[in-house]
């Protein structure tokens, strides 16, 4: 795509926003029910795991709207974002490259300690850019991936062009069914991710290192049991008539013929 550098700004102040959302979508494929990754780890939507913060078990058999994978997806993304910022906290970085850092870490979870950062922030730039390339494109399937967050850090080229891979169907076995690929368009989805408020409810406290505003649940997912009224309760308890002359009849006729008896 065409090269779009922008201005540089202090890292702390970018945000993530549907631009930066599709172009770490665009490396990545969305599987609307929870499947099993390739050694066997729950998970669901764009790779979203239990780590999050969000238990995707909820998602067995339950395929969600491609608007629910884009709304946690964007905030399981945000919350990865906190990293990439401390990673350039007092360097200035555009757009671009806070999107290709994202990308980088929202795939290997070492924004923090990545040779190429360091050298970058060092001036040495040309260094870096052989270190992200060089040290980080195994397997060699993720080496094109890299090529691409190489070329929009350095030289500010987006490579996506609002779609995805998603994978429409999960095997018995809970795999991916990798015959079901489709490439859909997520664009709208993610613009109205990134326009509302969420306020859901946790699981337990997020991973990495996020102190999260929530996740939506699953409309299909019961939040607190619904309390039993005490009139139900009791009427729980109670004993039918028929139990009631059961229990007493013998017990009443197990006394007369005792009196009876007693009399003669």
């Amino acid at each position: 795509m065409t090269k779009t550098a922008g201005a540089a700004v202090d890292a702390s102040t970018i945000a993530v926003d549907s631009q930066v959302a599709l172009e770490v979508g665009g490396h990545e494929a969305v599987i609307r029910q929870t499947y099993k990754d390739s050694v066997g780890v729950m998970t669901w939507s764009v790779g979203m795991t239990n780590a999050t913060g969000h238990h995707v078990e909820r998602y067995v058999g339950k395929p969600q709207t491609l608007q629910h994978c884009m709304d946690i997806f964007a905030w399981a993304l945000t919350n990865y974002a906190r990293a990439v910022r401390k990673a350039f906290a007092g360097h200035k970085i555009t757009k671009a490259q806070f999107a290709a850092a994202l990308s980088f870490h929202w795939n290997t979870g070492a924004i923090g300690r990545a040779e190429w950062v360091k050298l970058w922030k060092a001036g040495k730039i040309k260094e870096g850019r052989a270190s992200m390339v060089d040290n980080w494109s195994k397997p060699a399937e993720i080496a094109g991936r890299r090529k691409k967050e190489h070329d929009l850090f350095f030289d500010g080229k987006w490579s996506n062009d609002g779609t995805m891979t998603e994978y429409t169907r999960v095997k018995a076995n809970m795999t991916p069914d990798w015959s079901s690929a489709k490439r859909v368009n997520v664009s709208a989805e993610l613009k109205a991710a990134f326009s509302k408020v969420m306020i859901p409810a946790m699981d337990k406290d997020p991973e990495p290192d996020a102190p999260v505003p929530v996740p939506t649940l699953s409309p299909a997912v019961p939040t607190t049991p619904t309390p039993i009224p005490a009139s139900t309760a009791a009427e729980r308890h109670k004993w039918p008539v028929w139990l009631w002359l059961a229990f007493f009849i013998p017990i009443a006729l197990a006394f007369a013929g005792a009196f009876f008896w007693k009399g003669f």
